[in-house]
């Protein structure tokens, strides 16, 4: 299949963290997956004029386009001319050029929460005019439109993260490159439910401290991060604890809240990322699925139940008390 990737309104940091996959020699695993890199603005050795001939080529069906993963918001101003951003060399706004290619693509594929959403570039005011390929923020539509669908069947599909993880990127293109990826194998924002359908919750080295309520007052406590400073990660829909990024970290693990990246609107949370807003001490964003009187019993019930180690370890930095050993069969 052969696959090609653009990069619109974003950093990069896509790409940089794909750059990490730990599956082997990256285009290696691709070729064995029957995926052909045909071109990349930044890993590609093509010159300025082969590209843009070989995008021409795509655009007017004079090639295969299986594949088009875009990284990156697509900009449509000033004024919907969508000129803020030219395809260099082309004169044409790379908006265009992106609804024409996926007019041809048997699959398309927005790589990151800008490109699925219109994540940070789409913060603030969007004097650019920034949105995802199908969704405006958490509303359908987009550059693409909410009834739009590829070649082969499918809306586009949401690799959601900032940045998203290497894995994510490359079990969804060896999926598509295999037919195993079908629209109940999309969640409702359509992303993956491979790694969607997990909580970043799940499997997070804190989560003790988080049954007892043991809250951190300071990132390098090692305490439960929800309740002061601003933790998502019983909200968000990812496996960062399940798939560690470049096989030991998460943000958690380095100390800093998860601030549901994978989720549209999380660059406008209406707080300090590293804050939880609360009403009455009660935080506001309680976890997925979970009733607020049940978490209000619960918490005051664990509060009282916390082992002295528990709450001791959750003020420090490293552990004071280690756990009681006790003899078996007792």
């Amino acid at each position: 299949m052969n696959l090609l990737w653009l990069q619109s309104g974003g950093c990069g940091g896509c790409t940089l963290s794909w750059l990490g996959a730990e599956g082997g020699p990256l285009f290696v695993a691709l070729a064995d997956a029957g995926v052909e890199l045909l071109w990349h603005p930044s890993l590609s050795e093509a010159s300025a004029g082969e590209a843009r001939a070989l995008l021409a080529a795509c655009a007017d069906g004079r090639l295969p386009l299986d594949i088009l993963c875009v990284e990156g918001a697509a900009l449509r101003g000033p004024n919907g001319s969508g000129r803020f951003h030219l395809l260099s060399g082309s004169g044409a706004p790379m908006r265009d050029w992106i609804v024409s290619l996926a007019a041809r693509a048997r699959h398309v594929v927005a790589l990151g929460s800008c490109a699925a959403y219109g994540g940070v570039t789409a913060a603030g005011v969007n004097p650019t005019d920034a949105c995802g390929l199908q969704y405006d923020g958490g509303s359908p539509g987009g550059l693409l439109g909410a009834d739009f669908r590829a070649g082969g069947g499918l809306p586009v599909v949401n690799v959601a993260g900032c940045p998203t993880h290497p894995d994510w990127v490359n079990e969804t293109l060896i999926a598509l490159a295999r037919n195993a990826l079908a629209r109940e194998d999309l969640d409702d924002l359509c992303r993956p439910r491979f790694y969607a359908d997990h909580l970043v919750h799940h499997g997070c080295p804190r989560n003790e401290f988080y049954e007892f309520k043991a809250s951190a007052d300071k990132p390098s406590d090692q305490g439960c991060l929800m309740e002061h400073l601003g933790c998502k990660g019983t909200q968000a829909h990812a496996d960062c604890h399940m798939r560690l990024w470049n096989g030991s970290g998460s943000c958690v693990r380095g100390g800093y809240a998860c601030i549901r990246c994978t989720d549209p609107g999380f660059e406008d949370p209406g707080h300090p990322f590293a804050e939880t807003p609360k009403l009455a001490g009660i935080p506001l964003g309680l976890p997925a699925d979970m009733p607020k009187a049940w978490f209000i019993a619960l918490a005051a019930l664990s509060k009282s139940a916390t082992p002295a180690r528990v709450r001791e370890n959750a003020k420090a930095d490293h552990i004071l008390r280690a756990p009681t050993v006790k003899k078996a069969g007792r």
